[in-house]
């Protein structure tokens, strides 16, 4: 029987070409339930899940032109967690599957090559793992509500779809040049990756935002910005000094109306010049507002897709061969990738979870990596009245981890902080 194959939408024909050796693009997602796992019923709820998502049961293959996707020969087995989130997917590992699913205690947690999807898409793969781990543990029925599917159902062509090539404008948007300024560090050796989680009540963490007349994301950023300018203010003068802007992904579809499971969100690049003058965090929260609010509308994104979307239509590169795509590509992505920005705060909200789901389920979070070009990143989840702050970094140095949970407690956001690592 023929394997099916899936090209690879817009946003992730960039990750092959830019992995490093010690560097892959990938993310987590994770539940923690009330009760310890069951490996072996955790392996029957991933097997169940094939027929109903099998954009994430795929391999990485290298074709002549492109980089595409196809259907696993292998069944992706449920391991152990070890050593730390989100260790190096290797080319050798990511030609078997693109997906890991793996267990430690309570927690069930996936691992996903961005290549396959984002935090959305992966977070609809992981209620849908935990709904049936739960309905073939306990025997309950899980209602299809919400993120849950039915398993019975096959995939409609809408959660396949790359949704870039549909919604992308006539005209592309300009893209962004200036460089941020970046924080350095000592790299951490063998890869190792430092996991700060801060935990706050959602209550508080809205209120306080509320406050501010900003989002919780807006606000979220504005304090990243602030620690970063205060660190750069510390370390530079004003005239050698950078832009600070935060990286912040959007859900594209909300916006449009998508139903895909693969990538489509694409990110803004918002903050404040320090050279311009001193900002208070109220400044930095309305610079931050507004710019989300100006630029995350349908018709300035349609024209971000668009930047996208045409390079793939030039046929001279649609003929040339993929190592060479691979090098325009990581030319392109070392200039302009990740430029923009000095770090993500990337914020997923809340996942809609059935009622009965949050009885067995104490707690949801979403991790990314480091970025290739700088070593620390921010992601963020709410569940169960509670937000999770991920902060992870390659650098051995925390101090923005201690500013930033420190202004968060000085803003009277009471936060608990758990550590992967105890020096």
């Amino acid at each position: 029987m023929q394997k099916k194959w899936y090209r690879l939408d817009t946003a992730a024909l960039i990750f092959p070409a830019i992995a490093r050796r010690d560097w892959s693009n990938a993310f987590r997602v994770s539940a923690t339930l009330t009760d310890p796992i069951d490996p072996d019923v955790l392996q029957q709820a991933v097997d169940d899940l094939r027929g109903r998502f099998p954009s994430f049961f795929v391999t990485l293959r290298k074709g002549f032109f492109w980089y595409y996707l196809e259907e696993s020969d292998r069944n992706v087995r449920v391991q152990g967690d070890y050593a730390y989130p989100l260790t190096f997917m290797s080319t050798r590992e990511l030609r078997k599957n693109c997906l890991r699913v793996l267990y430690y205690k309570n927690r069930i947690a996936v691992e996903c090559f961005h290549a396959l999807s984002d935090g959305r898409g992966g977070s609809v793969f992981l209620c849908n793992l935990t709904a049936r781990y739960l309905e073939l543990q306990y025997g309950i029925r899980i209602p299809k509500e919400g993120l849950i599917r039915d398993l019975r159902e096959p995939p409609s062509p809408e959660e396949l779809e790359d949704s870039f090539l549909k919604n992308a404008a006539e005209v592309a948007s300009v893209r962004e040049t200036e460089r941020s300024y970046r924080l350095r560090g000592t790299r951490e050796p063998s890869g190792f990756k430092t996991l700060t989680t801060g935990v706050a009540e959602t209550k508080t963490l809205l209120d306080t935002a509320h406050r501010y007349h900003v989002t919780v994301t807006a606000f979220l950023a504005a304090v990243m910005a602030e620690c970063v300018i205060r660190m750069q203010n510390e370390r530079l003068p004003k005239k050698r000094q950078r832009t600070v802007k935060i990286t912040v992904p959007v859900d594209l579809r909300r916006l449009f109306g998508s139903e895909t499971l693969r990538n489509f969100s694409l990110v803004l690049n918002v903050g404040a010049d320090p050279r311009c003058g001193d900002y208070r965090l109220e400044d930095l929260c309305g610079t931050i507002y507004h710019q989300l609010c100006a630029y995350a509308t349908p018709q300035n994104m349609a024209g971000m897709i668009a930047a996208n979307v045409q390079p793939q239509q030039i046929v001279v590169l649609r003929l040339a061969p993929v190592f060479l795509k691979n090098i325009v590509m990581d030319g392109v992505y070392r200039r302009s990738g990740e430029g923009g920005g000095s770090l993500n705060v990337s914020n997923i909200a809340e996942l809609p979870v059935p009622e009965i789901m949050t009885g067995y389920v104490k707690r949801m979070e979403f991790i990314i990596g480091p970025q290739r070009s700088y070593p620390n990143n921010c992601s963020v989840l709410s569940y169960g009245g509670r937000t999770y702050i991920n902060m992870i970094r390659s650098i051995r140095e925390s101090e923005l981890e201690q500013r930033f949970f420190s202004r968060l407690v000085e803003l009277g956001i009471p936060v608990e902080i758990e550590c992967n690592r105890r020096n």
